[in-house]
């Protein structure tokens, strides 16, 4: 997870990414990315939780490009990402609260760290849908907030 982190930060520097958007886990990842705009939908705050009950192998929903079709979870890769999500709500200061939008499905009953998001930030949007997105979601709730951003940029 910290190999991640680092890359995903030494990407969006290197091409100048003007918006993150991170779903779910991803969602965590680009939460710990201070200074940039960013949409958090549907974040999974604490991924070690949920890995927990997975612990072993797992199947991917499709296959990989690379034709690999599972993944292995470990208590090591749990504690892990466990590390990671420790203190990630420290020093977020007023302009983070501003570059910082969560967008929640209100169907969500696989990770719904709403209320927790709302504790930390206050740009807030919501969705009738889970935590998977469908292609209307995508169409009708993202691009939306997407399209806002780029006027805005």
């Amino acid at each position: 997870p910290r190999e991640a982190l680092t890359m995903l930060k030494e990407l969006v520097e290197r091409e100048q990414i003007d918006l993150v958007v991170g779903t779910s886990m991803g969602g965590m990842f680009a939460q710990k990315l201070r200074g940039y705009n960013k949409i958090l939908v549907n974040p999974s705050f604490h991924v070690s939780r949920s890995m927990r009950d997975k612990l072993g192998v797992n199947e991917f929903f499709s296959t990989r490009a690379d034709g690999i079709t599972h993944y292995e979870i470990t208590e090591e890769l749990c504690n892990k990402y466990e590390e990671l999500e420790f203190a990630q709500f420290e020093d977020i200061s007023d302009e983070e609260r501003e570059l910082t939008l969560g967008l929640f499905g209100t169907t969500d009953d696989i990770v719904n760290c709403s209320e927790e998001y709302k504790l930390h930030y206050t740009r807030y949007s919501s969705f009738n849908g889970g935590n998977r997105l469908s292609e209307n979601d995508i169409k009708n709730s993202l691009l939306s907030e997407i399209e806002k951003y780029r006027k805005s940029l």
